[in-house]
């Protein structure tokens, strides 16, 4: 038993090195992904052969592995606002998330407790931009059966290509001789493998970040500059404000700068429609005016759903903070994908408020020529006078529960001031940060991205060194 354990894990562990995402069968599988070599548990290495197996999507075209690339920081390999299923005539609704630094993650909780400590308790936890998987396992079942993602016909269909594949075997030594008999037992270990994987594989947290070596004052880990001045920006309460939701504390498991707390923030991204102005790739959900995501109230999750569209609800508008690592190579951000580089995210953090023309549509009532946005706006051109549509991705009845803390704010409701976590942001008025500031935040972000190697010469040259 001993010696056939052993060969699994020997197998499993040449399998993942060749593993590659255009693999039909793993044991097939070709490609190089680098990984140091470890020991992992016999449910990980079944998780490290599903998760490279298209056999588990209906097409038999695609895996986990197809949206969460291990070369891109087990992220999206491109920059698509939304990925297509195995269906490709099907698109999924959501942008896909990295899976790396997941393991930390609790349970979603309506109440759930803040770990910086000082924010009283709001909704936080659960995996999916709504929160509706409580475990990794519970997470990585939803895609299997998503027919606008791996798109498989059943459980009944995923099991039996677990069963006649070619780690049949291994996944029975994990999970017991009989664990076919049942297959809803099968389909759930299924999930309990790939959970194993992203827990036990060095690869989902490697902890390899300038930032890393930098905070735990290892040699060739100083920041330069630019970078130090995003940081402490990044801290800002006054000014970016990024660590109020993007928490580097030590969480709940002891793990420090994850760079999440875990909660929900409704921040009105633009609705990622044919509004914007030669858009690559609008989701096609929103082509219906009614449709509206609206994350924590539906309509994936329906425990939190209003009574009716033009009923009230504080859950309506609300999609999870995501984890700040590797953020810079990304090629698509928000839950819609609207966005595509890190100039646009940052400035409409800036700017949403103080010109919302820049990033939502205009209605045909304003007078003069069109005026020229800035580079990085979603609407390139504004109209003098038009009305906004603002928030124009949710119901007017859910807007109240838009985000107005620090940098974005509209100043309304009161005298609020930067001191008391609001600063007032009216249309027209100053944005909280410069452009200069943007620049040193984003070198701040890009020190976040794992596999940094530090050179005998520190570069020069270059925006970042100054």
């Amino acid at each position: 038993m001993e010696k056939t354990v052993a060969l699994g894990m020997v197998l499993a562990a040449a399998l993942w090195a060749l593993a590659a995402c255009n693999s039909t069968d793993p044991a097939a599988a070709k490609g190089a992904v680098a990984a140091r070599p470890q020991v992992l548990s016999l449910p990980a290495q079944v998780g490290q052969l599903a998760f490279f197996d298209k056999r588990l999507s209906g097409g038999g075209n695609m895996s986990c592995a197809s949206c969460h690339d291990p070369q891109y920081a087990y992220g999206p390999p491109n920059s698509i606002s939304v990925q297509l299923g195995s269906d490709i005539a099907q698109t999924g609704a959501r942008a896909v998330p990295s899976l790396r630094y997941r393991e930390s993650t609790p349970a979603y909780d309506d109440n759930a407790p803040n770990p910086d400590g000082v924010t009283s308790e709001s909704p936080g936890g659960g995996f999916m931009w709504d929160g509706r998987a409580a475990t990794m396992a519970a997470q990585a079942a939803l895609p299997l059966l998503n027919p606008v993602e791996m798109n498989a016909a059943s459980k009944e269909a995923v099991v039996k290509a677990v069963r006649e594949g070619s780690y049949a075997a291994l996944f029975q030594q994990a999970f017991g001789a009989q664990v076919f008999d049942d297959t809803d037992q099968a389909f759930d270990a299924l999930g309990k493998a790939i959970q194993a994987l992203e827990t036990e594989d060095l690869s989902f947290h490697p902890y390899s970040s300038k930032y890393d070596l930098y905070v735990f004052n290892k040699i060739g880990g100083a920041l330069t500059p630019a970078e130090r001045r995003g940081e402490v920006l990044f801290h800002s309460s006054g000014v970016a404000n990024c660590s109020g939701c993007h928490y580097t504390g030590a969480n709940f498991n002891g793990n420090t700068g994850l760079m999440s707390d875990f909660t929900y923030q409704a921040l009105a991204a633009p609705r990622n429609d044919r509004s914007i102005p030669n858009n690559p790739d609008p989701i096609p959900a929103n082509d219906d005016p009614k449709y509206f995501d609206m994350g924590l109230c539906g309509p994936f999750r329906t425990d939190h759903m209003p009574a009716t569209p033009d009923t009230a609800n504080p859950y309506c508008g609300m999609f999870k903070v995501p984890v700040l690592r590797n953020v810079a190579t990304r090629g698509s951000f928000f839950h819609n994908g609207v966005f595509h580089s890190m100039e646009q995210v940052l400035n409409f953090y800036n700017t949403r408020d103080t010109h919302p023309e820049y990033w939502y549509p205009g209605d045909k009532d304003g007078q003069g020529a069109p005026q020229a946005n800035p580079a990085w706006a979603l609407q390139p051109t504004a109209v003098p006078g038009a009305t906004v549509r603002k928030y124009n991705d949710l119901p007017r009845a859910q807007q109240g529960n838009v985000d107005e803390e620090v940098p974005l704010g509209t100043g309304e409701g009161g005298d609020k001031t930067a001191a008391s976590g609001t600063r007032p942001r009216a249309p027209g008025s100053a944005p909280a940060m410069t452009a200069e500031q943007i620049a040193d935040l984003t070198c701040f972000l890009g020190t976040l991205s794992d596999g940094y190697q530090p050179t005998a010469t520190p570069a020069t040259s270059g925006r970042c060194t100054k």
